[in-house]
């Protein structure tokens, strides 16, 4: 018997690496995903500073240059959790998740789900609930997750009568029916 190899997880391992920046040499290489990941948070999170605060003192370097160098690295390697993204999309799917909710999709995304079928804020957060009750006390906590069934109610049309009517076909009647068949099959 034969038996085949998946090269799909080495072909997806080898990533393009930058070996040198504006004529300095990188060593081994860098990730080019990673530098540009790199560049797009720092870009980000400092252009915020800067109009926040203004251009960095001594004192303020630290604010600038370490979140953003964290996240990158820490962002940047492969996730644990799921093989094809890297720990930067897990936080992000994550935050998606918390905070606005996931749309259940309906025969392949052709019918639209009324908000009542989303998971609700309190089921999504509830075993956060002790910490949040802690932390801003219960009118707090109750007030950031939502009344219990506060979900709203998917409109609903006129009842519908339903009308069962029982046939039984015994063999005389398929009978019948395969002649049928057979003579309409000559015919064409």
């Amino acid at each position: 018997m034969r038996s085949g190899i998946t090269y799909t997880q080495h072909f997806s391992n080898l990533e393009p690496r930058q070996y040198e920046l504006f004529g300095i040499d990188l060593g081994k290489g860098v990730l080019r995903r990673t530098m540009l990941l790199g560049a797009l948070v720092f870009a980000v999170w400092d252009g915020f500073f800067l109009l926040l605060v203004g251009f960095p003192s001594l004192s303020w370097m630290t604010l600038y240059l370490l979140p953003p160098a964290l996240m990158t690295v820490l962002g940047a390697q492969p996730s644990r959790q799921c093989d094809r993204r890297t720990v930067l999309a897990v936080w992000v799917v994550g935050a998606h998740y918390q905070l606005l909710g996931h749309r259940p999709v309906i025969c392949g995304g052709r019918a639209l789900a009324h908000r009542s079928e989303w998971i609700s804020r309190r089921a999504r957060w509830e075993r956060h609930a002790p910490a949040l009750t802690r932390s801003l006390g219960r009118a707090g906590a109750r007030r950031l997750l939502g009344a219990p069934g506060a979900e709203d109610v998917p409109p609903a049309g006129p009842a519908v009568g339903m009308a069962h009517t029982v046939r039984l076909y015994g063999p005389d009647h398929m009978v019948k029916v395969t002649r049928r068949g057979r003579r309409t099959g000559r015919r064409t």
